[in-house]
């Protein structure tokens, strides 16, 4: 049996079968102008010769998903499209995942490191989506406490609402910026606001913001699959995958050289 940690606000405890509370205390755009070829051909000549981020060690990756009860289709999604995370960085030196996740009011939790596809998919397969309201900010803090532990290549966030203060999400996502942990945010749907809030989050870590259409499954599995090999292998490996014409590296590579 799995056993997972529960950590409340006021501190740790062991609960079996509980993904770990992420509770911290709540910290207190326009699209970017097209790159043209020469530009990004020149930036991908330079971002070869970069070594991978954490050179000779696994990469580590959060992946943070809205639990809520509207993204019940997108969670089972989520759920059969992990697997190519860990394929995609499996040929480059492998990834750790740490699942997170929020639904209800005020729950927000995070599961052990997993090395494996069949292990991160037992977990999301035990979690049932639940009415509640964004916790963006959490996912964020969670992020940065976990990356002062022990450094984090990628943050990964995939929703589609934002029903926070913006101003705290940025307080949240420059802190994380801080510490050289890139923001993924992939929003479903056209909600506006939403994407506001993700494309600021995205500029403030130096990650991407990158929309994609409603139940499209290839869609997010092509971001999914480039953001694992930009974890497991720096920006090198992403340029690899871009330079293969891969969908989801060449958007997100597009996006991070100008930042």
């Amino acid at each position: 049996m799995l056993t997972l940690l529960s950590v409340g606000i006021e501190g740790p405890c062991l609960m079996a079968d509980k993904p770990r509370d992420v509770t911290p205390a709540r910290p207190g755009g326009a699209p970017a102008a097209a790159s043209s070829r020469a530009e990004i051909d020149a930036f991908l000549s330079k971002v070869r010769s970069l070594g991978p981020a954490g050179a000779g060690a696994r990469g580590r990756l959060i992946f943070a998903l809205d639990a809520t009860m509207s993204r019940q289709p997108l969670w089972d999604t989520a759920c059969k499209l992990q697997a190519d995370m860990f394929r995609e960085a499996a040929a480059i030196g492998g990834l750790d995942v740490q699942l997170v996740y929020y639904r209800g009011l005020i729950e927000c939790r995070a599961s052990p490191w997993v090395s494996q596809a069949e292990r991160l998919a037992d977990l999301m397969t035990r979690i049932d989506c639940r009415g509640g309201h964004s916790q963006i900010g959490r996912v964020l803090g969670h992020a940065r406490s976990e990356s002062e532990r022990k450094k984090v290549q990628a943050l990964v966030f995939v929703g589609d609402a934002m029903e926070e203060k913006l101003d705290d999400l940025c307080q949240a996502a420059g802190e994380l910026g801080l510490l050289g942990v890139p923001a993924f945010m992939f929003q479903e749907g056209y909600d506006a606001i939403a994407e506001q809030a993700f494309r600021e989050v995205a500029r403030l870590t130096k990650g991407a913001y990158c929309r994609f259409d409603p139940g499209a499954a290839h869609q997010l599995g092509e971001l999914l699959r480039a953001v694992a090999a930009y974890a497991a292998g720096g920006m090198r490996a992403l340029a690899d995958l871009s330079a293969r014409h891969d969908a989801g590296a060449v958007k997100l590579i597009g996006q991070m050289r100008q930042r």
